[in-house]
């Protein structure tokens, strides 16, 4: 069943009040990380291995601290494998053509508006 015109302007204005108040939410969910950097991917990957071989060696000869060290090393790995390329730049937000840009009251103030409106017609 298709959105009538006012859903999907409704819609349309959720997402733009979306993408201008939470950005960094947006750019983790959106998927538009940028291109990775393979050497950051491949170092993480060889110290997280290495720390595994530490963690398991300091298992073995039942000394702590080597098993603590070789997991910082495993965690270290895996954060710098796992972390965005600083280059990649933030999705930007869709700009809203000027006609349809709220005036003065914001989209909550207006939602409100409505939700006392029909509070007050049920009484």
């Amino acid at each position: 069943m298709p959105l009538s015109e006012q859903e999907q302007r409704l819609l349309e204005e959720m997402e733009r009040n979306l993408y201008r108040n939470d950005a960094d939410f947006v750019s983790a969910v959106s998927g538009r990380r940028g291109k990775p950097n393979y050497t950051l991917v491949t170092v993480g990957a060889l110290l997280a291995v290495v720390g595994i071989g530490v963690l398991i060696t300091g298992v073995v000869i039942s000394i702590p601290l080597v098993g603590v060290l070789g997991f910082a090393l495993m965690f270290g790995g895996v954060l710098l494998a796992l972390t965005p390329a600083k280059g990649s730049a933030p999705a930007a937000a869709p700009e809203a053509p000027a006609a349809s840009r709220p005036s003065r009251s914001s989209w909550t103030d207006r939602m409100n508006e409505r939700w006392e409106r029909r509070q007050e017609g049920e009484r």
